[in-house]
């Protein structure tokens, strides 16, 4: 099974990013987590990037904030499926995170999750992986299934305290 790049632009993105990693986890998919910086180690993240397919890797999450040109660089720089994750930080609560990394020139896409959306990167990233690999796709449905009868049991639950 191919594996999956963490990247996030600081150490302060790992209480978000490690959704990410949990959700991976939940679906056994191997992963590498990294710190790298568009902006402090243009060099190094490049360098990933470039030699991540070779590496094993099927998929890249990158998450940073503000600026946040993490997911473009690495999109600039391999042609490996990115999935961004805006990371709320500063004044404008993500929102300026959000737009840096939607907003990517034809042909560099970047898959964008919502503001701090790690666990949907991670999801997005298994879905990716599950097209080829029947024994995920399975798991996967099991996933939504599971989700399905949470929310089922949580509107019995409403139904029977508030509906008379």
């Amino acid at each position: 099974m191919k594996k999956i790049a963490i990247i996030m632009g600081s150490d302060s993105d790992l209480p978000i990013v490690e959704k990410a990693m949990k959700m991976l986890d939940q679906f056994e998919v191997p992963y590498e987590a990294h710190v790298y910086s568009a902006h402090r180690t243009p060099e190094q993240a490049r360098e990933f990037a470039v030699n991540a397919k070779a590496n094993g890797f099927g998929a890249i999450i990158a998450a940073a904030g503000m600026a946040a040109h993490l997911a473009g660089a690495f999109a600039a720089n391999t042609t490996l499926p990115v999935v961004g994750i805006p990371v709320s930080s500063g004044s404008l609560n993500g929102v300026d995170a959000l737009y840096s990394t939607v907003q990517m020139p034809t042909g560099i896409p970047v898959a964008t999750v919502a503001v701090n959306g790690a666990a949907n990167a991670a999801l997005l990233c298994v879905e990716m992986l599950a097209i080829s690999d029947d024994v995920l796709a399975e798991k996967l449905e099991e996933y939504r299934k599971a989700d399905t009868q949470k929310t089922l049991n949580k509107n019995s639950a409403v139904e029977e305290k508030y509906n008379h």
